[in-house]
């Protein structure tokens, strides 16, 4: 059941909306400081870029004339390997002031409303999300906003509840489809239930069972990569507990959402951490993190020796805090 539900969940993110039309894309930009080289049209999916088309700079200026599936969110960069500039596209015609200094924070794009309604929404502090979706219960941002800024804190009955204020025009959006898939896959994981098992390659190469880990004590399956801040940032605390409960059972298993291997086998050396590390080197396509409804790392489950799940994403001394009262 639950290899179907990630198979069903990767269909899905990989369909294009049932609801958007294939419609002739009218782009008109400029490249601040850039008078020749090629802008990258890339179409956003599952928190990826993939290529679709790309377009010359020739004095400054470069233009996109192509049929793509309309309302969709795409992406420009000068450089695939690079970060990229995200913009929801409807049907009408775009201007871009692409500026590539500091993040891109000072392009402008025009002609989109739903590029507007984002822009506006970034500005916001202190979102509610079931407000902001009551507001445009019709629009894809709305559909966007809750599923990449707010399913990875929200419960499995907060994210349908949400679900249920967008406008059914939306239901059909891979975003809306992976977030109703998610609500299941959450269900499995939730605090009380079974780990769900997996198997995948260590830094050897060499496939390891997480359940072969499971019956001498407590374990962290901790969602990492080297590419993330905030997992980098939090590492240091979760070797400090590491090494001051370890003796007494103890356990870390690392599952990294890295691309690549050099980078992900640098950071566990230079982080020091000593414990267990796998990865299927698939980014956000990564199995286990399907497997556990992963949407944002550092993400963590705690689970016991008979492999129930007893606490989620313990961040700093909450993990001191709870192991302390286990063992002590």
């Amino acid at each position: 059941m639950k290899k179907h539900l990630l198979l069903l969940v990767a269909a899905v993110v990989s369909t294009a909306f049932a609801y958007a039309d294939n419609r002739k894309l009218s782009i008109t930009g400029t490249v601040e400081g850039v008078q020749s080289g090629k802008v990258y049209l890339q179409k956003f999916d599952n928190k990826m870029y993939k290529l679709i088309d790309s377009a010359q700079i020739k004095n400054g200026r470069f233009s996109f004339d192509k049929a793509v599936e309309l309302p969709e969110i795409y992406a420009f960069t000068l450089d695939t390997t690079q970060s990229a500039y995200m913009v929801f596209l409807d049907e009408n015609p775009v201007t871009v002031k692409f500026d590539t200094a500091q993040y891109y924070w000072n392009t402008v794009v025009t002609g989109s409303k739903l590029q507007d309604l984002f822009t506006e929404y970034k500005k916001q502090k202190r979102v509610r999300v079931d407000e902001f979706i009551k507001a445009n219960p019709a629009s894809l941002v709305s559909a966007y906003v809750l599923y990449r800024d707010f399913s990875y804190r929200l419960s499995p009955e907060e994210i349908q509840s949400n679900i249920q204020l967008l406008d059914a025009s939306l239901r059909n959006t891979p975003y809306v489809k992976v977030l109703e898939e998610l609500v299941k896959v959450l269900e499995t994981v939730s605090i009380g239930k079974k780990a769900p098992d997996f198997t995948v390659n260590d830094v050897e190469g060499k496939p390891v069972k997480f359940s072969d880990h499971l019956g001498k004590g407590f374990v962290l399956v901790d969602f990492w990569a080297a590419w993330c801040g905030p997992c980098r940032r939090e590492n240091p605390n979760v070797v400090k507990v590491y090494a001051k409960y370890h003796d007494k059972g103890f356990d870390i298993f690392g599952v990294s959402l890295d691309r690549s291997k050099e980078a992900w086998v640098k950071a566990i050396e230079k982080d020091n951490l000593t414990w267990t590390h796998v990865s299927d080197l698939l980014y956000w396509n990564s199995e286990p993190a399907k497997l556990y409804g992963v949407r944002a790392i550092p993400a963590n489950f705690l689970i016991d020796k008979d492999g129930i799940i007893v606490a989620k994403n313990l961040r700093g001394e909450d993990l001191d805090k709870i192991l302390g009262e286990y063992f002590d």
